[in-house]
């Protein structure tokens, strides 16, 4: 019996490791296909227009595709100086962020900072649920160090901006400049880009509450620092 068992051990633990290896393709080859493919949606995007269709079955995203020269480099440069001002010379991970992020956590008791590069946010919207978990973490992890081998930092930096939650329901760089100044993504201008860079960490917030006094404290910091950010 105890063979039996052992046995059946040995092949469902077989399965989970296939099943895991399956995936690990599945997204290896999305991320190819992505390195000169616009991806149409995201794990997040998907997410959002579900919880948006309870209250308003019809809705739909603020989502309009903008190739990386069309998109300002105010903007560029203000969300690499607000979210990731190493993102040039890294491998996916700041490990002096990821440190001093885990330090103000343990200061404060809670979950306060993550320490996330942009190629760490951009694999969990890509992929993954908004869960906080170890494994949801991992496999983040797994997908940023892939993402890095297969494309270059402007192709990251490029699909980042198209993609990423700017208020509610609004998505990417030309869809955020239009529903915040009535511009292309390609006419801000660096207090508008400032503004909409300091918005990322609680867009749906911010969408609402667009003179909060942090908000526009955040907007003076990035816009005096923005001039150093250094592109791809």
């Amino acid at each position: 019996m105890l063979r039996k068992w052992f046995r059946w051990g040995l092949i469902a633990l077989a399965a989970v490791v296939a099943i895991f290896l399956a995936y690990q393709g599945y997204v290896l080859a999305k991320l190819i296909w992505w390195k000169e493919h616009n991806p149409p949606m995201t794990a997040f995007m998907d997410a959002r227009l579900d919880k948006i269709r309870q209250m308003r079955p019809d809705a739909r995203l603020g989502f309009v595709w903008t190739p990386y020269e069309r998109i300002s480099d105010n903007l560029k440069r203000a969300v690499l100086t607000s979210e990731d001002d190493k993102f040039v010379d890294h491998d996916g991970f700041d490990w002096d962020g990821i440190q001093k992020a885990l330090e103000k956590n343990e200061k404060r008791g809670k979950v306060v900072a993550g320490g996330s590069t942009i190629s760490q946010q951009l694999a969990k919207n890509l992929f993954l649920s908004g869960e906080r978990s170890v494994m949801r973490k991992a496999q983040e992890a797994i997908i940023t160090i892939m993402m890095e081998s297969v494309m270059d930092k402007r192709r990251i930096l490029e699909i980042y901006l198209n993609v990423i939650e700017w208020g509610d329901g609004i998505f990417g760089a030309e869809a955020a400049a239009r529903h915040y100044f009535g511009v292309s993504a390609a006419q801000l201008s660096a207090p508008q880009a400032a503004k909409l860079a300091a918005m990322v960490p609680r867009p749906r917030f911010y969408d609402r509450n667009r003179n909060a006094p942090y908000l526009l404290k955040r907007t003076e910091s990035i816009l005096l620092r923005m001039h150093n950010a250094q592109l791809p």
